[in-house]
């Protein structure tokens, strides 16, 4: 349970409001690709991804997780936890809505199933960004002990 509390705190409460804005410019750039465009699933959520992930690495670097390592190594392993979330939350949400939704259009179970990706990924991609990719490091005193 103390574990639990560790992760809901004020870090959590910043990157909630980063996702507030990334999930307003995300769903119109993933629904309006898909519903507007006729852009395919794959297509939309990625396109959603790929931009919005650009706007989350710097809000959440300096803003949440008040980060100041000036390096690729962070750059390298953001990227990873999106394309690792997205890859999982996507992959998981497809799947499960089809089966759930069976007697449902094609484009309902799509609609449904980006919707529940978008929550999966969020949680995902919090623990990711947390506790991989702008991860507190070790001083040189904390790795000698």
């Amino acid at each position: 349970m103390s574990r639990l509390r560790g992760l809901i705190d004020r870090k959590l409460a910043k990157f909630l409001l980063v996702g507030v804005i990334n999930t307003l410019v995300g769903t119109a750039i993933m629904f309006g690709l898909y519903n507007l465009a006729h852009c395919s699933y794959w297509v939309s959520s990625a396109a959603n991804y790929i931009l919005t992930s650009i706007l989350s690495f710097f809000l959440n670097k300096y803003f949440t997780f008040g980060s100041r390592e000036k390096s690729a190594g962070e750059v390298v392993r953001f990227a990873l936890n999106i394309a690792v979330c997205y890859l999982l939350a996507y992959g998981i949400a497809k799947p499960l809505c089809i089966a759930a939704l069976s007697g449902a259009s094609a484009a309902m179970r799509d609609n449904v199933s980006m919707l529940v990706g978008m929550c999966l990924f969020t949680g995902f991609n919090y623990l990711g960004q947390r506790f991989f990719a702008f991860r507190a490091q070790d001083t040189s005193e904390e790795r000698k002990h």
